[in-house]
């Protein structure tokens, strides 16, 4: 009976943090976006990173392809997953130019598999983290699928979740085996989160 009632929770909360992010303005989202590229950029951690894995943003996430299109300028290395039929899993791709990307999976942009190398070892790099919400201690909201929490559990890089300040709460209910981010940067601050 907790399972579902936890489920009914998150539902519930995803339903409140998608209507926030469908009726905000578009200007104030562009300038939280570049807020939250600003901070990202300026870390440490990217800096001292050469491999970036990151999800290609959809119309109500922080916008990922600003982000994506500075990694190339810093001559970095990025990784895009790619969803994989059939299974709750996903594949990082290495994309060098934006003709690398097609419409796949819940109409999200994924890497070509034919056209990208498949990165095979996640023992490093930065990840950014999407989430529909994050709380205090770096624990995500996502869409449900469970795509990334498979994903997070076997990566060893350092992670970064990026997400609107009006859409963090304090506390977000989470179950033992998921797994928080390292750092979590909104339009607002940069707030580490686990070591």
């Amino acid at each position: 009976m907790y399972v579902k009632d936890i489920r009914i929770v998150k539902n519930n909360l995803r339903a409140k943090y998608k209507k926030i992010r469908t009726e905000m303005n578009p200007k104030r989202k562009q300038a939280m976006d570049a807020e939250i590229q600003s901070r990202l950029l300026s870390l440490h951690q990217y800096a001292q990173n050469d491999l970036v894995f990151t999800y290609v943003s959809k119309d109500i996430e922080v916008e990922t392809m600003a982000l994506i299109r500075a990694a190339w300028a810093n001559r970095k290395q990025v990784a895009a997953p790619r969803c994989v039929p059939g299974v709750i899993d996903m594949e990082f791709y290495l994309i060098k130019g934006e003709e690398d990307l097609e419409p796949g999976m819940f109409g999200v942009l994924e890497p070509v598999p034919e056209r990208c190398q498949k990165v095979t070892d996640y023992s490093g790099g930065i990840c950014i983290v999407p989430g529909l919400s994050f709380d205090a201690g770096g624990f995500r909201l996502g869409y449900g699928k469970g795509y990334y929490d498979r994903f997070l559990s076997q990566f060893q890089g350092v992670t970064v979740g990026i997400c609107y300040s009006n859409c963090t709460q304090w506390k977000l209910p989470h179950g033992r085996y998921d797994k928080p981010v390292n750092l979590l940067i909104t339009d607002k601050y940069i707030r580490r989160t686990s070591p």
